[in-house]
């Protein structure tokens, strides 16, 4: 204890300097009640080092990074614990701050990835909003929601289910159909004809389904649900009936080498029947065709949540039904959220924006009241946006997929980080890319160049996006496919290196045309 006495000794070592400091802190710990504030106050062992001939270096060279000063021989004890401490890292007597150079989480170098706070956010957001409509609702009205909510959802409903029913019913014609093509009856096979009668039979299904909602002058939100599940249904039906005649294509290729007469098969042949073969076989080798030809498989693909048929999927070990019945909620909130968004925000600001127009009579004054309706619906229209995307790609899709066991749940990727609309087009919606990527891209791909099969799958891409706006509006005027369209010279633009480069600028871009983009689209279908 020589240095807590005042002792100035230059005989006094390091060893005595580090075995006092140690005893400081015992004595601090024993006066504060045994509470110590470190766990590791100990000093560490001293770390011998050795020159390169073996002998040992001294502390002070040791400890030296060949920069600092050197240590006068006849410094004090304290100068030489001082000294000693800024060659050494452990926890000081008093609580300190460790700093060290970071990022901040929204930093672009940033490796965080954990946002979901701002889920929890966004709910709590959506708690407020129906809170105070409600509240204001009651004030002005008397009721809690300006229109009967439950009402406009039982309005035909059991009709409606009853539709539904028959139409996924009717899809079932593509299996036996598809037995014919493969049983070449009166010479015509799925190569020769088959597949030019499944695009009828799609067309014709196609335009009966959409026809029947506006014979029942369903509500809107009917309409709408009925509309997209056709879309569904066909894509589901094309793929089933095109990737199973491939199938049948292979399958008689591979039949037509059986017939080689030949007493040594040529190495091409049998190079070609192993490829033909495996083409046959699912991935896990349980499955081959034509044993995928039951009603069994079919009904388990209308059920899995994907687009593109396989013979087989990977499968989870269990159903979790407590995880169904959460999505199942999650579901009918939303749709809920959705009814009092469109009825409270977007349907009343229509409504009075038509009427207004009717009383304009110049230009000017129509191009100010567009405006003005514009404005008023980004936020509605990005609230609506946020929650479609919830509902399909992670509730609906989520359910089925618990109820299937379907273990591939990747359904969107970060789509939120898009720099341009092909980027979005990838990672919004992964089920229809993967769809379009198969049959519209790929079919194309063999026939025409990369830029022309591009082309003719944002064109059908747009054509079926303008279909489901004419069922909503009732009217045709072709605003969302001019926009969807408009995406490929944009999506060239931004390719361009100098501008590729600048993400932050792409990415606020992207969602500035995204939202005013919906809002735009809704005010021109309703008013114009």
């Amino acid at each position: 204890m020589a240095l807590l006495n005042g002792t100035s000794s230059t005989g006094t070592t390091m060893t005595t300097t580090t075995t006092t400091t140690t005893g400081m802190a015992s004595a601090l710990s024993s006066t504060n009640g045994g509470l110590d504030f470190h766990d590791g106050l100990r000093s560490r062992a001293a770390k011998t080092h050795l020159k390169p001939d073996g002998s040992a270096i001294p502390d002070d060279d040791a400890l030296s990074s060949g920069r600092s000063t050197p240590l006068p021989q006849d410094a004090p004890p304290s100068v030489r614990s001082i000294h000693h401490a800024k060659k050494q890292k452990r926890r000081k007597l008093f609580p300190t701050v460790n700093y060290e150079e970071r990022v901040s989480h929204f930093d672009p170098q940033s490796q965080h990835r954990d946002f979901r706070g701002f889920f929890t956010l966004f709910w709590v957001g959506l708690f407020i909003m129906v809170l105070t409509t409600g509240v204001r609702n009651v004030k002005e009205t008397g009721r809690v929601f300006r229109t009967s909510i439950f009402a406009l959802f039982t309005e035909d409903l059991q009709v409606l289910a009853l539709s539904d029913l028959v139409m996924v019913a009717s899809t079932s014609l593509t299996l036996p159909l598809h037995k014919v093509w493969r049983a070449r009856l009166h010479g015509v096979g799925w190569g020769n004809g088959g597949y030019i009668c499944q695009y009828v039979l799609q067309l014709i299904w196609l335009s009966m389904w959409v026809y029947w909602p506006f014979a029942r002058r369903w509500v809107w939100t009917h309409q709408v649900f009925f509309t997209l599940h056709a879309l569904v249904l066909l894509m589901k039906m094309h793929s089933y009936a095109f990737y199973n005649g491939h199938l049948c294509e292979t399958e008689r290729k591979l039949h037509e080498l059986d017939s080689n007469t030949l007493s040594t098969e040529p190495k091409s042949d049998t190079a070609l029947r192993e490829v033909l073969a495996f083409e046959l076989t699912s991935p896990t080798g349980m499955t081959q065709y034509p044993r995928n030809l039951t009603w069994n498989n079919f009904l388990d693909y209308l059920l899995c949540p994907t687009l593109c048929y396989e013979i087989e999927y990977p499968r989870t070990p269990s159903v979790r039904w407590n995880i169904v019945a959460e999505k199942a909620a999650a579901v009918f909130g939303c749709v809920f959220l959705l009814t009092l968004t469109s009825e409270e925000f977007i349907a009343p600001v229509m409504r009075d924006a038509s009427a207004h127009l009717q009383q304009q009579h110049t230009v000017s004054d129509a191009l100010l009241v567009l405006g003005e309706s514009i404005n008023l619906l980004l936020f509605p229209f990005l609230v609506s946006f946020l929650l479609v995307f919830l509902v399909i790609f992670e509730y609906v899709l989520g359910a089925f997929a618990e109820i299937t066991r379907f273990a591939d749940r990747r359904f969107y990727s970060d789509w939120w980080n898009s720099c341009n609309w092909l980027e979005f087009s990838r990672e919004w919606n992964i089920p229809v890319h993967h769809w379009f990527k198969r049959h519209v891209y790929g079919a194309s791909r063999e026939h025409v160049s990369r830029t022309v099969a591009t082309f003719i799958t944002f064109l059908i891409s747009s054509i079926l996006h303008e279909l489901v706006l004419f069922c909503l509006v009732k009217k045709v005027r072709g605003y969302g496919f001019f926009c969807q369209m408009l995406q490929l010279p944009i999506v060239m633009l931004q390719s361009l290196p100098w501008l590729s480069r600048q993400k932050a600028l792409l990415n606020c871009f992207f969602w500035i045309s995204m939202i005013l983009g919906l809002s735009m689209n809704c005010a021109l279908y309703v008013l114009f």
